[in-house]
């Protein structure tokens, strides 16, 4: 049987506030209210672990026309705290299908609003900047908006687990920050072996499994809400080759000197210009980011920059095998352009 529609509001830290009807879970919610451009890959937004603590809009119109299917969760469950859509679809077609928007919302506890000019949130919140909100149902009260702190400790693994065989010819450490499916895909099809490791575990913990290198994956929230991490990863840099994605950039950037500041809006989406300032070549990106890497120290070089901003996007360490980037080469969903960086890093293990 179909929820009985209700009224929603989407009410917004500075007054604004945009009414719509309800739909997946019936329960009012809080987080930081973002917009992001995709026009497909609303599951993979839903589960990236990423948007943990936080509400997202999606600028394209209708979302939900291909349903949802358990091959394309970039982890177990949704991770965001609302999804806020124009028009939602109902009945679904595409032969991969196996549930629809409404009832995979519903099913995970996480609740939706349909119906609002998102045209109008998404233009308030680039005028404006990003900012806390509430999906509140009916006629329930908005609950206070607070930001939530150390959002990786949700969304990493609580206890290390293995992928891949020994035989492999790389053997990574994967520090996990609330790493997407997609990533760990990656560096297994690039003959990896990976052990992960929770967020904060310690350097002899990740070094006690002997790897020939370590990874940072993506997250959630600020980077500087990690100081034990930080420290963690300056150790590792000073014995093994490191390589980070979005968090793991920005935290490694932290480690070796640099410093982050908050974007008015973020950059969420599959379509985003970056320049690779060795080779003069423009890859499209997907991204998921509200931080960016600022104030470079003097033994980190920009290899990496957004152009349509001129922000950061990727740098390497002048004398050690360090690099990172703040985009998705792993980019699910989005265009494969950056995938080469995988490649790169391997190079950097085998030399």
């Amino acid at each position: 049987m179909p929820v009985k529609e209700k009224v929603a509001r989407l009410v917004m830290e500075n007054g604004s506030a945009f009414e719509g009807r309800a739909f997946g879970s019936m329960n009012t919610s809080q987080g930081e209210v973002v917009f992001t451009t995709g026009m497909t890959g609303y599951q993979e937004t839903l589960t990236d672990p990423s948007f943990a603590g936080q509400i997202v809009c999606m600028t394209y119109p209708l979302i939900g026309n291909y349903g949802l299917n358990l091959d394309d969760m970039e982890s177990a469950a949704p991770r965001l705290r609302g999804f806020i859509v124009r028009e939602k679809c109902d009945d679904p077609c595409n032969w991969r299908c196996e549930m629809n928007l409404d009832g995979f919302l519903r099913q995970h506890g996480i609740c939706g609003i349909e119906g609002i000019d998102t045209r109008a949130l998404t233009k308030l919140i680039r005028r404006s900047g990003t900012m806390l909100g509430a999906i509140v149902i009916g006629n329930d009260d908005a609950p206070a908006l607070a930001h939530s702190p150390n959002l990786v400790a949700g969304v990493s693994c609580k206890e290390p687990y293995s992928i891949g065989s020994a035989s492999a010819k790389y053997h990574l450490a994967i520090m996990d920050f609330g790493v997407k499916t997609s990533i760990l895909r990656e560096l297994s099809d690039n003959d990896c072996k990976l052990s992960v490791f929770p967020a904060h575990s310690s350097l002899n913990e990740i070094c006690s499994c002997e790897p020939d290198a370590v990874f940072l994956t993506n997250g959630p929230g600020d980077p500087k809400d990690l100081p034990d991490v930080i420290e963690t990863v300056k150790a590792l840099i000073a014995r093994k080759p490191v390589f980070g994605i979005c968090l793991g950039h920005q935290l490694i950037s932290l480690a070796c000197g640099c410093d982050t500041a908050k974007l008015k809006f973020g950059h969420h989406g599959g379509n985003h210009p970056v320049k690779d300032l060795r080779t003069g070549q423009v890859c499209i990106t997907s991204q998921n980011h509200n931080y960016v890497v600022s104030n470079l120290s003097e033994n980190i070089a920009i290899t990496h920059v957004n152009v349509n901003d001129g922000t950061i996007e990727g740098v390497r360490h002048t004398s050690k095998p360090v690099m990172s980037v703040q985009f998705h080469p792993e980019a699910s969903p989005g265009p494969v352009d950056a995938r080469y960086l995988f490649k790169e890093f391997l190079g950097l293990i085998k030399n």
